[in-house]
């Protein structure tokens, strides 16, 4: 093993144990080189100032070399923000002013010890990094029966991991508790396992309450006082956009300190939140009390993104900074979360007022960009297909029963005449 691999080893050794204990084979063995062109490249910006002729960009004029063709589109911004590699870990200023953001959206983070943000290329990215970082073949990846599919690719088929799902609600549609308690208890064998909480819910667009939230926590802290070693990650992709009574701050607060056997990480990103789906901009953040630890954790995160991508989108990133200092920000953030507000309880009205029978119900839906439709008596497969092509309306059939509706893409004034064409959808399939 490499030596560096090895220094950082033993300082999460130090830090936490069990931390150390929840790597997997590939997080134990992976570094950011110290020596490598990157760090040499740094040395010779701080201190090359005849020439330095390092690092793998063209420059023309002191700047680095661009076309006018696409200069003239991002005249505002300087090449030096927009060309040249961002740092691995991204923009310095944007990593300090997300975690400024994380504390003042998630007051529960106040005093708590946590790492800088990781800039990542959005939050799929963010998750693998996990996968690769903490998942050995037959680990337990925990997340309930409604959820995103590229879970299964990024860490089942990725790294092998086995999924072990739980139902999403209770028979009084809350969110399971004891079903997540049951699922980590299961694998007290193993001794590990690797829980995603997302919230608000992909498909459903559920965000559990605080009394909720609060069994969600005592569930993860019962696993650690079993043994059982839990990387706790928090999937925040549409972190935000809370519409009624629930949780408003992240998980990752209340796990932060819950117990030397938890870890937790917040995965999130500008891309739902800022409406900057394009952009691919994520961040990836440990929590834990030992800074020794939190650099080494970073440091292989670092090494993952070397490996992979080498360094996140430079453009994307100074655009968000930019957009993030501006005074207007947080006002036109709050205009468009009231379009998405008006539009969920547009939804809502419209099926809690009775004009479409009994041909479906619906799963508590609270935030987010979906809601879910549990179809009766007809399957969601065969009604997708025929929304499609008989009526150019365009859902996602989860399973045999559940079609998902993403409100987020339709225009409030719209929704009625959508859900009409989807209730014609299956009166036509009734009757065929």
């Amino acid at each position: 093993m490499n030596s560096m691999a090895e220094q950082l080893n033993e300082n999460i050794k130090k830090g936490n144990p069990h931390v150390y204990d929840m790597l997997s084979n590939l997080g134990r063995e992976i570094y950011f080189p110290k020596e490598g062109i990157l760090s040499q490249s740094a040395e010779a910006s701080s201190h090359a100032k005849t020439y330095n002729a390092t690092i793998g960009i063209a420059t023309e004029g002191g700047v680095p070399m661009h076309l006018g063709v696409i200069q003239d589109k991002l005249s505002a911004f300087q090449p030096k923000d927009l060309y040249s590699y961002a740092p691995p870990a991204g923009k310095p200023e944007l990593r300090s002013i997300w975690r400024s953001k994380m504390i003042q959206d998630n007051p529960s983070l106040e005093g708590k010890s946590f790492s800088n943000p990781v800039a990542t290329n959005a939050l799929t990215h963010g998750l693998s990094i996990v996968a690769d970082l903490f998942v050995n073949e037959g680990d337990a990846i925990v997340y309930p029966d409604k959820n995103w599919e590229n879970y299964e690719l990024t860490f089942g088929i990725r790294r092998h991991g086995v999924t072990v799902n739980y139902p999403l609600f209770t028979e009084d549609m809350k969110f399971n508790a004891e079903g997540l308690r049951e699922a980590l208890l299961s694998q007290k064998d193993k001794g590990k396992a690797i829980v995603l909480l997302n919230f608000p819910n992909n498909p459903t667009g559920y965000t559990p309450g605080i009394e909720e939230g609060e069994a969600i926590v005592a569930a993860i802290h019962e696993a650690a006082e079993a043994g059982i070693n839990i990387v706790a990650v928090t999937d925040d992709a549409y972190f935000g956009l809370f519409f009624e009574d629930s949780l408003k701050e992240s998980l990752f607060g209340r796990l932060s300190d819950l117990h030397p056997r938890v870890l937790a990480i917040k995965v999130d990103g500008a891309t739902k939140e800022e409406f900057v789906w394009g952009f691919r901009v994520g961040f990836i953040t440990y929590a834990g009390e030992d800074q020794d630890m939190l650099n080494a954790l970073e440091q292989k995160t670092l090494g993952i993104i070397r490996a992979t991508i080498s360094s996140g989108p430079h453009p994307s990133q100074t655009f968000l900074l930019d957009a993030m200092k501006s005074p207007d920000f947080r006002q036109q953030q709050q205009e468009k979360f009231n379009i998405m507000k008006g539009r969920a309880n547009k939804v809502k009205s419209l099926l809690d007022s009775g004009k479409y029978g009994d041909v479906w119900e619906y799963y508590p839906f609270n935030s987010g960009y979906f809601m879910c439709l549990k179809l009766n008596g007809v399957s969601a497969e065969k009604l997708r297909t025929h929304l499609i092509y008989e009526y150019g309306v365009g859902t996602i059939a989860l399973g045999e029963h559940d079609l998902r509706i993403a409100f987020s893409c339709i225009e409030e004034e719209h929704l009625e005449d959508m859900f009409d064409l989807i209730y014609k959808g299956i009166q036509d399939l009734k009757q065929a």
